[in-house]
Protein backbone atom coordinates (compact mmCIF):
# COMPACT_ATOMS: atom_id res chain seq x y z
CA UNK A 1 0.00 0.00 0.00
CA UNK A 2 1.20 3.48 -0.74
CA UNK A 3 2.15 5.43 2.34
CA UNK A 4 -0.75 7.85 2.85
CA UNK A 5 1.46 10.33 4.67
CA UNK A 6 4.61 10.47 2.59
CA UNK A 7 3.24 9.30 -0.76
CA UNK A 8 6.11 6.82 -1.10
CA UNK A 9 5.62 3.39 -2.58
CA UNK A 10 7.13 0.38 -0.80
CA UNK A 11 9.83 -1.64 -2.52
CA UNK A 12 8.59 -4.49 -4.76
CA UNK A 13 9.54 -7.15 -2.26
CA UNK A 14 7.37 -5.41 0.39
CA UNK A 15 4.41 -5.28 -2.00
CA UNK A 16 4.20 -9.00 -2.61
CA UNK A 17 0.86 -10.30 -1.48
CA UNK A 18 0.75 -13.07 1.10
CA UNK A 19 -0.27 -16.39 -0.53
CA UNK A 20 -3.40 -16.54 1.62
CA UNK A 21 -4.54 -13.19 0.18
CA UNK A 22 -4.08 -14.46 -3.38
CA UNK A 23 -5.94 -17.68 -2.59
CA UNK A 24 -8.76 -15.73 -0.91
CA UNK A 25 -9.08 -13.43 -3.93
CA UNK A 26 -9.16 -16.35 -6.35
CA UNK A 27 -11.72 -18.27 -4.30
CA UNK A 28 -13.85 -15.15 -3.92
CA UNK A 29 -13.93 -14.53 -7.66
CA UNK A 30 -14.84 -18.14 -8.39
CA UNK A 31 -17.70 -18.03 -5.88
CA UNK A 32 -18.88 -14.71 -7.35
CA UNK A 33 -19.00 -16.21 -10.84
CA UNK A 34 -20.98 -19.22 -9.64
CA UNK A 35 -23.42 -16.93 -7.81
CA UNK A 36 -23.78 -14.70 -10.86
CA UNK A 37 -24.69 -17.66 -13.07
CA UNK A 38 -27.04 -19.39 -10.63
CA UNK A 39 -28.66 -16.75 -8.39
CA UNK A 40 -31.13 -14.04 -9.32
CA UNK A 41 -30.99 -10.51 -7.88
CA UNK A 42 -31.91 -9.23 -5.33
CA UNK A 43 -29.77 -11.42 -3.10
CA UNK A 44 -27.78 -11.30 0.10
CA UNK A 45 -24.82 -12.41 -2.01
CA UNK A 46 -24.57 -8.75 -2.94
CA UNK A 47 -22.66 -8.25 0.31
CA UNK A 48 -19.99 -10.75 -0.84
CA UNK A 49 -17.78 -8.12 -2.60
CA UNK A 50 -17.77 -6.02 0.58
CA UNK A 51 -16.84 -9.00 2.74
CA UNK A 52 -14.15 -9.97 0.23
CA UNK A 53 -12.79 -6.43 0.29
CA UNK A 54 -12.49 -6.45 4.08
CA UNK A 55 -10.83 -9.86 4.12
CA UNK A 56 -8.27 -8.96 1.45
CA UNK A 57 -7.35 -5.68 3.13
CA UNK A 58 -7.02 -7.43 6.51
CA UNK A 59 -4.82 -10.10 4.91
CA UNK A 60 -2.36 -7.49 3.64
CA UNK A 61 -3.40 -6.94 0.03
CA UNK A 62 -2.83 -3.30 -1.04
CA UNK A 63 -6.08 -1.37 -0.86
CA UNK A 64 -6.15 -0.47 -4.56
CA UNK A 65 -5.66 -4.09 -5.60
CA UNK A 66 -8.24 -5.29 -3.09
CA UNK A 67 -10.69 -2.76 -4.52
CA UNK A 68 -10.10 -4.03 -8.07
CA UNK A 69 -10.77 -7.61 -6.96
CA UNK A 70 -13.94 -6.52 -5.16
CA UNK A 71 -15.19 -4.64 -8.22
CA UNK A 72 -14.63 -7.72 -10.38
CA UNK A 73 -16.47 -9.79 -7.77
CA UNK A 74 -19.47 -7.45 -7.90
CA UNK A 75 -19.52 -7.48 -11.69
CA UNK A 76 -19.33 -11.28 -11.78
CA UNK A 77 -22.34 -11.52 -9.45
CA UNK A 78 -24.28 -8.95 -11.48
CA UNK A 79 -23.08 -10.09 -14.93
CA UNK A 80 -24.26 -6.89 -16.64
CA UNK A 81 -24.62 -6.61 -20.39
CA UNK A 82 -22.56 -4.14 -22.41
CA UNK A 83 -25.24 -1.43 -22.28
CA UNK A 84 -25.75 -1.85 -18.54
CA UNK A 85 -22.00 -1.77 -17.94
CA UNK A 86 -21.73 1.55 -19.82
CA UNK A 87 -24.62 2.97 -17.81
CA UNK A 88 -22.90 1.89 -14.59
CA UNK A 89 -19.64 3.53 -15.66
CA UNK A 90 -21.51 6.77 -16.33
CA UNK A 91 -23.24 6.63 -12.95
CA UNK A 92 -19.93 5.96 -11.21
CA UNK A 93 -18.21 8.87 -12.98
CA UNK A 94 -20.75 11.34 -11.56
CA UNK A 95 -21.20 9.63 -8.19
CA UNK A 96 -20.34 11.58 -5.03
CA UNK A 97 -17.69 8.97 -4.23
CA UNK A 98 -15.81 9.84 -7.43
CA UNK A 99 -16.23 13.54 -6.69
CA UNK A 100 -14.39 12.95 -3.40
CA UNK A 101 -11.53 11.60 -5.51
CA UNK A 102 -11.55 14.83 -7.52
CA UNK A 103 -11.36 16.83 -4.27
CA UNK A 104 -8.30 14.79 -3.27
CA UNK A 105 -6.58 15.69 -6.56
CA UNK A 106 -7.37 19.38 -6.09
CA UNK A 107 -6.05 19.29 -2.53
CA UNK A 108 -2.81 17.73 -3.69
CA UNK A 109 -2.41 20.45 -6.32
CA UNK A 110 -2.98 23.21 -3.75
CA UNK A 111 -0.48 21.68 -1.33
CA UNK A 112 2.22 21.61 -4.01
CA UNK A 113 1.57 25.24 -5.00
CA UNK A 114 1.82 26.31 -1.36
CA UNK A 115 5.13 24.49 -1.13
CA UNK A 116 6.50 25.85 -4.41
CA UNK A 117 5.61 29.48 -3.64
CA UNK A 118 7.05 29.26 -0.14
CA UNK A 119 3.69 30.22 1.37
CA UNK A 120 3.53 27.10 3.54
CA UNK A 121 6.95 27.68 5.07
CA UNK A 122 6.07 31.33 5.69
CA UNK A 123 2.85 30.37 7.48
CA UNK A 124 4.69 27.85 9.64
CA UNK A 125 7.41 30.35 10.57
CA UNK A 126 4.86 33.07 11.39
CA UNK A 127 2.81 30.72 13.55
CA UNK A 128 5.88 29.61 15.52
CA UNK A 129 7.02 33.21 15.98
CA UNK A 130 3.58 34.12 17.32
CA UNK A 131 3.49 31.24 19.80
CA UNK A 132 7.06 31.80 20.93
CA UNK A 133 10.18 29.71 21.30
CA UNK A 134 11.21 30.59 24.86
CA UNK A 135 11.12 27.02 26.21
CA UNK A 136 10.42 23.46 25.16
CA UNK A 137 6.80 23.55 26.36
CA UNK A 138 6.05 26.66 24.28
CA UNK A 139 7.77 25.17 21.24
CA UNK A 140 5.87 21.89 21.59
CA UNK A 141 2.57 23.77 21.87
CA UNK A 142 3.51 25.89 18.87
CA UNK A 143 4.37 22.83 16.80
CA UNK A 144 1.02 21.21 17.61
CA UNK A 145 -0.98 24.34 16.83
CA UNK A 146 1.00 25.03 13.65
CA UNK A 147 0.45 21.51 12.34
CA UNK A 148 -3.24 21.73 13.26
CA UNK A 149 -3.65 24.99 11.35
CA UNK A 150 -1.77 23.90 8.24
CA UNK A 151 -3.33 20.45 8.00
CA UNK A 152 -6.74 21.93 8.76
CA UNK A 153 -6.33 24.52 6.00
CA UNK A 154 -5.06 22.12 3.35
CA UNK A 155 -7.18 19.10 4.26
CA UNK A 156 -4.27 16.75 3.63
CA UNK A 157 -2.04 15.23 6.27
CA UNK A 158 0.57 14.25 3.70
CA UNK A 159 1.02 17.54 1.90
CA UNK A 160 0.82 19.75 4.97
CA UNK A 161 3.34 17.87 7.10
CA UNK A 162 5.71 17.39 4.18
CA UNK A 163 6.09 21.17 3.88
CA UNK A 164 5.84 21.99 7.60
CA UNK A 165 8.31 19.53 9.10
CA UNK A 166 11.48 20.81 7.35
CA UNK A 167 10.77 24.23 8.85
CA UNK A 168 9.76 22.92 12.28
CA UNK A 169 12.71 20.58 12.89
CA UNK A 170 15.37 23.31 13.24
CA UNK A 171 13.09 25.17 15.69
CA UNK A 172 12.57 21.99 17.71
CA UNK A 173 16.28 21.24 17.66
CA UNK A 174 17.27 24.70 18.87
CA UNK A 175 14.75 24.45 21.72
CA UNK A 176 16.22 21.12 22.80
CA UNK A 177 13.17 18.98 21.96
CA UNK A 178 14.02 15.33 21.46
CA UNK A 179 13.16 13.43 18.30
CA UNK A 180 10.45 11.45 20.06
CA UNK A 181 8.85 14.54 21.63
CA UNK A 182 8.93 16.35 18.29
CA UNK A 183 7.33 13.38 16.52
CA UNK A 184 4.64 13.22 19.23
CA UNK A 185 3.83 16.93 18.87
CA UNK A 186 3.68 16.78 15.07
CA UNK A 187 1.59 13.59 15.08
CA UNK A 188 -0.94 14.94 17.59
CA UNK A 189 -1.20 18.38 15.99
CA UNK A 190 -1.46 17.01 12.46
CA UNK A 191 -4.13 14.46 13.37
CA UNK A 192 -6.10 17.13 15.28
CA UNK A 193 -6.00 19.35 12.20
CA UNK A 194 -7.11 16.46 10.02
CA UNK A 195 -10.13 15.93 12.30
CA UNK A 196 -11.42 19.48 11.75
CA UNK A 197 -10.27 20.10 8.15
CA UNK A 198 -13.30 21.21 6.10
CA UNK A 199 -11.78 19.95 2.84
CA UNK A 200 -10.35 16.63 4.06
CA UNK A 201 -11.84 13.88 1.91
CA UNK A 202 -12.83 11.73 4.89
CA UNK A 203 -14.60 14.64 6.58
CA UNK A 204 -16.42 15.53 3.37
CA UNK A 205 -17.52 11.91 3.10
CA UNK A 206 -18.83 11.98 6.69
CA UNK A 207 -20.78 15.21 6.10
CA UNK A 208 -22.27 13.77 2.93
CA UNK A 209 -23.18 10.45 4.52
CA UNK A 210 -24.79 12.08 7.56
CA UNK A 211 -26.31 14.89 5.45
CA UNK A 212 -24.97 17.47 7.88
CA UNK A 213 -23.12 20.77 7.47
CA UNK A 214 -19.62 21.64 8.60
CA UNK A 215 -20.72 23.29 11.85
CA UNK A 216 -22.75 20.19 12.75
CA UNK A 217 -19.76 18.00 11.91
CA UNK A 218 -17.51 20.08 14.15
CA UNK A 219 -19.99 20.05 17.01
CA UNK A 220 -20.70 16.32 16.97
CA UNK A 221 -17.39 14.82 15.89
CA UNK A 222 -14.33 16.70 14.66
CA UNK A 223 -14.26 19.40 17.32
CA UNK A 224 -14.27 17.08 20.35
CA UNK A 225 -11.52 14.92 18.82
CA UNK A 226 -9.31 17.95 18.16
CA UNK A 227 -9.83 19.28 21.69
CA UNK A 228 -9.04 15.90 23.26
CA UNK A 229 -5.93 15.62 21.09
CA UNK A 230 -4.55 19.02 22.10
CA UNK A 231 -5.31 18.54 25.80
CA UNK A 232 -3.62 15.13 25.77
CA UNK A 233 -0.74 16.58 23.75
CA UNK A 234 -0.02 19.23 26.37
CA UNK A 235 0.44 16.40 28.87
CA UNK A 236 2.06 13.70 26.74
CA UNK A 237 4.65 15.76 24.84
CA UNK A 238 6.31 17.27 27.96
CA UNK A 239 6.26 13.80 29.54
CA UNK A 240 7.83 12.37 26.39
CA UNK A 241 10.48 15.10 26.52
CA UNK A 242 11.38 14.22 30.12
CA UNK A 243 11.38 10.52 29.25
CA UNK A 244 13.80 10.82 26.31
CA UNK A 245 16.01 13.87 26.93
CA UNK A 246 18.77 11.79 28.58
CA UNK A 247 18.57 8.91 26.07
CA UNK A 248 20.70 10.32 23.24
CA UNK A 249 17.54 11.32 21.36
CA UNK A 250 18.49 14.93 20.57
CA UNK A 251 19.01 16.27 17.06
CA UNK A 252 22.54 16.59 15.73
CA UNK A 253 24.07 20.08 15.19
CA UNK A 254 23.81 19.79 11.40
CA UNK A 255 20.03 19.44 11.78
CA UNK A 256 19.82 22.99 13.17
CA UNK A 257 19.72 24.30 9.60
CA UNK A 258 16.39 24.37 7.77
CA UNK A 259 16.06 22.01 4.84
CA UNK A 260 15.58 23.92 1.59
CA UNK A 261 12.59 22.90 -0.51
CA UNK A 262 13.94 24.02 -3.88
CA UNK A 263 17.24 25.10 -5.39
CA UNK A 264 15.47 28.22 -6.71
CA UNK A 265 13.37 28.88 -3.61
CA UNK A 266 11.05 31.91 -3.85
CA UNK A 267 12.09 35.18 -2.29
CA UNK A 268 10.80 36.05 1.17
CA UNK A 269 8.70 38.89 -0.25
CA UNK A 270 6.95 36.67 -2.79
CA UNK A 271 6.45 33.95 -0.23
CA UNK A 272 4.85 36.42 2.17
CA UNK A 273 2.54 37.73 -0.55
CA UNK A 274 1.55 34.18 -1.46
CA UNK A 275 0.89 33.39 2.20
CA UNK A 276 -1.27 36.51 2.63
CA UNK A 277 -3.23 35.70 -0.55
CA UNK A 278 -3.83 32.14 0.60
CA UNK A 279 -4.86 33.20 4.12
CA UNK A 280 -7.31 35.86 2.92
CA UNK A 281 -8.88 33.49 0.38
CA UNK A 282 -9.07 30.72 2.96
CA UNK A 283 -10.84 33.03 5.43
CA UNK A 284 -13.44 33.91 2.79
CA UNK A 285 -13.91 30.25 1.92
CA UNK A 286 -14.33 29.29 5.58
CA UNK A 287 -17.11 31.86 5.95
CA UNK A 288 -18.84 30.26 2.96
CA UNK A 289 -18.23 26.82 4.48
CA UNK A 290 -20.14 27.79 7.63
CA UNK A 291 -23.21 28.69 5.60
CA UNK A 292 -22.99 26.23 2.69
CA UNK A 293 -23.15 22.45 2.86
CA UNK A 294 -22.27 19.99 0.15
CA UNK A 295 -19.35 18.75 -1.87
CA UNK A 296 -19.55 21.44 -4.57
CA UNK A 297 -17.85 24.08 -2.38
CA UNK A 298 -14.46 22.29 -2.14
CA UNK A 299 -14.41 21.80 -5.92
CA UNK A 300 -14.71 25.58 -6.34
CA UNK A 301 -12.73 26.66 -3.28
CA UNK A 302 -9.57 24.59 -3.71
CA UNK A 303 -8.76 25.84 -7.26
CA UNK A 304 -9.63 29.38 -6.15
CA UNK A 305 -7.15 29.20 -3.27
CA UNK A 306 -4.52 27.69 -5.57
CA UNK A 307 -4.90 30.48 -8.14
CA UNK A 308 -4.88 33.20 -5.47
CA UNK A 309 -1.73 31.76 -3.88
CA UNK A 310 0.04 31.49 -7.24
CA UNK A 311 -0.87 35.07 -8.18
CA UNK A 312 0.28 36.36 -4.80
CA UNK A 313 3.57 34.53 -5.16
CA UNK A 314 4.17 35.75 -8.72
CA UNK A 315 4.10 32.23 -10.13
CA UNK A 316 4.08 31.99 -13.92
CA UNK A 317 1.24 30.12 -15.65
CA UNK A 318 3.65 27.40 -16.73
CA UNK A 319 5.05 26.95 -13.22
CA UNK A 320 1.51 26.97 -11.82
CA UNK A 321 0.40 24.24 -14.21
CA UNK A 322 3.52 22.16 -13.56
CA UNK A 323 3.12 22.42 -9.77
CA UNK A 324 -0.60 21.63 -9.91
CA UNK A 325 -0.03 18.56 -12.08
CA UNK A 326 2.86 17.40 -9.89
CA UNK A 327 0.79 17.71 -6.71
CA UNK A 328 -2.31 16.08 -8.17
CA UNK A 329 -0.46 13.24 -9.89
CA UNK A 330 1.06 12.12 -6.58
CA UNK A 331 -2.49 11.34 -5.42
CA UNK A 332 -3.84 9.99 -8.71
CA UNK A 333 -4.00 6.48 -7.26
CA UNK A 334 -6.54 7.70 -4.72
CA UNK A 335 -8.75 9.11 -7.48
CA UNK A 336 -8.65 5.73 -9.21
CA UNK A 337 -9.50 4.07 -5.89
CA UNK A 338 -12.60 6.22 -5.41
CA UNK A 339 -13.80 5.74 -8.98
CA UNK A 340 -13.50 1.98 -8.53
CA UNK A 341 -15.41 2.21 -5.25
CA UNK A 342 -18.15 4.11 -7.08
CA UNK A 343 -18.34 1.30 -9.65
CA UNK A 344 -18.47 -1.26 -6.82
CA UNK A 345 -21.28 0.50 -4.99
CA UNK A 346 -23.20 0.98 -8.24
CA UNK A 347 -23.00 -2.76 -8.86
CA UNK A 348 -24.07 -3.57 -5.30
CA UNK A 349 -26.99 -1.13 -5.57
CA UNK A 350 -28.20 -3.04 -8.65
CA UNK A 351 -27.81 -6.39 -6.88
CA UNK A 352 -29.76 -4.74 -4.03
CA UNK A 353 -29.04 -6.91 -0.98
CA UNK A 354 -30.28 -4.13 1.31
CA UNK A 355 -33.89 -4.65 0.30
CA UNK A 356 -33.61 -8.31 1.30
CA UNK A 357 -32.26 -7.38 4.74
CA UNK A 358 -34.83 -4.69 5.36
CA UNK A 359 -37.65 -6.82 3.98
CA UNK A 360 -36.75 -9.80 6.14
CA UNK A 361 -35.39 -8.14 9.27
CA UNK A 362 -36.60 -4.52 9.09
CA UNK A 363 -38.98 -4.88 12.01
CA UNK A 364 -36.35 -6.54 14.17
CA UNK A 365 -33.75 -3.93 13.25
CA UNK A 366 -36.12 -1.14 14.21
CA UNK A 367 -36.33 -2.64 17.69
CA UNK A 368 -32.55 -3.03 18.12
CA UNK A 369 -30.82 -0.91 20.70
CA UNK A 370 -29.49 2.08 18.72
CA UNK A 371 -26.52 2.30 21.10
CA UNK A 372 -25.45 -1.31 20.57
CA UNK A 373 -25.90 -1.08 16.79
CA UNK A 374 -23.95 2.19 16.62
CA UNK A 375 -21.09 0.82 18.73
CA UNK A 376 -20.99 -2.40 16.70
CA UNK A 377 -20.73 -0.49 13.42
CA UNK A 378 -18.04 1.81 14.86
CA UNK A 379 -15.98 -1.16 16.06
CA UNK A 380 -16.37 -2.99 12.73
CA UNK A 381 -15.08 0.07 10.91
CA UNK A 382 -12.23 0.52 13.39
CA UNK A 383 -10.82 -3.00 13.44
CA UNK A 384 -12.38 -4.68 10.41
CA UNK A 385 -12.11 -2.28 7.47
CA UNK A 386 -8.56 -0.99 7.01
CA UNK A 387 -7.76 1.53 4.32
CA UNK A 388 -7.97 5.21 3.42
CA UNK A 389 -10.27 7.05 5.84
CA UNK A 390 -12.65 8.43 3.19
CA UNK A 391 -12.98 4.98 1.63
CA UNK A 392 -13.78 3.54 5.06
CA UNK A 393 -16.48 6.17 5.59
CA UNK A 394 -18.09 5.44 2.24
CA UNK A 395 -17.92 1.70 2.78
CA UNK A 396 -19.38 1.79 6.31
CA UNK A 397 -22.17 4.14 5.26
CA UNK A 398 -23.10 2.09 2.19
CA UNK A 399 -23.24 -1.13 4.17
CA UNK A 400 -24.81 0.09 7.42
CA UNK A 401 -26.42 3.45 6.63
CA UNK A 402 -29.90 2.15 5.86
CA UNK A 403 -29.79 -0.21 8.83
CA UNK A 404 -28.80 2.67 11.11
CA UNK A 405 -31.64 4.81 9.80
CA UNK A 406 -34.10 1.94 10.38
CA UNK A 407 -32.86 1.64 13.97
CA UNK A 408 -33.45 5.35 14.57
CA UNK A 409 -29.82 6.53 14.71
CA UNK A 410 -29.76 10.27 14.05
CA UNK A 411 -27.35 12.34 11.95
CA UNK A 412 -25.32 13.58 14.94
CA UNK A 413 -24.67 10.08 16.25
CA UNK A 414 -23.93 8.82 12.74
CA UNK A 415 -21.20 11.48 12.44
CA UNK A 416 -19.61 10.12 15.62
CA UNK A 417 -19.89 6.52 14.39
CA UNK A 418 -18.29 7.30 11.03
CA UNK A 419 -15.53 9.39 12.60
CA UNK A 420 -14.85 6.65 15.16
CA UNK A 421 -14.78 3.89 12.55
CA UNK A 422 -12.56 5.76 10.09
CA UNK A 423 -10.08 7.65 12.28
CA UNK A 424 -9.63 5.58 15.45
CA UNK A 425 -7.10 3.27 13.78
CA UNK A 426 -4.88 6.32 13.14
CA UNK A 427 -4.11 6.31 16.87
CA UNK A 428 -3.79 2.56 17.38
CA UNK A 429 -3.78 -0.04 18.68
CA UNK A 430 -1.17 -1.05 16.06
CA UNK A 431 1.51 1.00 14.26
CA UNK A 432 0.29 2.43 10.96
CA UNK A 433 1.70 4.32 7.98
CA UNK A 434 0.74 7.71 9.42
CA UNK A 435 2.71 7.04 12.61
CA UNK A 436 5.69 5.68 10.70
CA UNK A 437 5.52 8.53 8.19
CA UNK A 438 5.74 11.13 10.96
CA UNK A 439 8.65 9.24 12.49
CA UNK A 440 10.44 9.29 9.14
CA UNK A 441 9.89 13.01 8.65
CA UNK A 442 11.12 13.69 12.20
CA UNK A 443 14.09 11.28 11.87
CA UNK A 444 12.89 9.34 14.90
CA UNK A 445 13.33 5.58 15.23
CA UNK A 446 11.42 4.79 18.43
CA UNK A 447 8.14 3.10 17.42
CA UNK A 448 7.16 2.47 21.04
CA UNK A 449 7.10 6.19 21.82
CA UNK A 450 4.86 7.07 18.88
CA UNK A 451 2.58 4.17 19.85
CA UNK A 452 2.36 5.52 23.41
CA UNK A 453 1.41 8.89 21.94
CA UNK A 454 -1.32 7.33 19.81
CA UNK A 455 -2.73 5.28 22.70
CA UNK A 456 -2.73 8.34 24.96
CA UNK A 457 -5.13 10.04 22.52
CA UNK A 458 -7.04 6.88 21.61
CA UNK A 459 -8.17 5.92 25.12
CA UNK A 460 -9.85 9.23 26.07
CA UNK A 461 -11.22 9.60 22.52
CA UNK A 462 -12.89 6.16 22.72
CA UNK A 463 -14.36 7.03 26.13
CA UNK A 464 -15.60 10.39 24.84
CA UNK A 465 -17.20 9.00 21.69
CA UNK A 466 -18.78 6.10 23.55
CA UNK A 467 -20.37 8.64 25.89
CA UNK A 468 -21.53 10.77 22.94
CA UNK A 469 -23.10 7.74 21.26
CA UNK A 470 -24.72 6.70 24.54
CA UNK A 471 -26.31 10.07 25.24
CA UNK A 472 -27.18 10.54 21.54
CA UNK A 473 -29.13 7.28 21.38
CA UNK A 474 -30.89 7.42 24.74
Amino acid sequence: MQNTLTGSTPRPELRRMPPVATLTATAGLIVSLVVGVTVETSTLWGFAPIVLYGLLAALGMPILRATVVSVVSGLLILLPGARTALDMAGEAATDQVTVIGVVILLGGALAEILRATGAAATIVTAAMRFVGTSNTTAVAAGIMVTCLLLVGALGTLAGALAVAVPVLLPIAARAGLTRSATASAIFIGGCAGFAVAPFASGNIAIMGAADIGYLGYLLHGGGPLAVVSLVVGMLVVPWMQRRTRDLDDLYAPEELVATPTDDDAPTDRRARRAAVAFTVTLAAVLVATLTTAGIVLPIVALPLMAVATALGGGMSPRAFAASAVRGASALAWLFVLFFLLAVLFTAIARINPFSVVLGSYGTDIAHLSPFLLAMTVALIGWVGIPGASAAQVVLVDKVFGELAAAAGIGAGVWVVVLLFSSKADTYGPLPNVNMLGVMGLCRSANVRNILITGWAVLVPAVILYTALIWFGTM
